[in-house]
């Protein structure tokens, strides 16, 4: 199982201070949490896992270009950035594997601003709204995506 599937998850802006930050939007498990959540999901799967979180949109690039050819699939949160940047899009659209979208929240039920994603379009998919699970649901399509002829 896994066949040495590697998955790079990418955590955009605040995520950081999940736990803490409007636990009514966005729960109150924290990023580390969830990291352990899904390293335990990775590890039924045979899949490894890397995690990275950060507050600046140049890392999230370079970690991003850094990725091509060294990881199946990128399962990114790019937080508020999904809506505003283009830099972090274009990055995705290059990177040579899958890209899956998750978001804690529903985004189509929030703010106005926040209904378009700029990178839905590029993604194989988004996993939207359902807090935490999220991310796990997001690995759990990879494993069937991987188990279908």
């Amino acid at each position: 199982m896994g066949n040495g599937i590697k998955i790079l998850v990418v955590n955009g802006p605040n995520l950081n201070m999940l736990g803490t930050r409007e636990p009514e939007t966005y729960g109150a498990m924290t990023l580390d949490a969830i990291n352990e959540k899904c390293r335990a999901v990775c590890s039924k799967h045979g899949f490894t896992m890397e995690w990275m979180q950060s507050n600046s949109e140049a890392i999230l690039i370079d970690t991003i270009q850094a990725a091509c050819n060294n990881f199946d699939w990128i399962i990114v949160n790019g937080a508020g950035l999904t809506h505003t940047s283009v830099a972090l899009r274009d990055a995705l659209a290059l990177f040579t594997g899958g890209v899956i979208e998750v978001h804690l929240s529903n985004i189509h039920a929030r703010e106005d601003f926040r209904h378009t994603s700029l990178i839905t379009a590029i993604a194989k998919g988004a996993v939207i709204g359902f807090g935490a699970i999220s991310y796990v649901m997001a690995i759990n399509a990879i494993a069937e995506i991987q188990e279908e002829p």
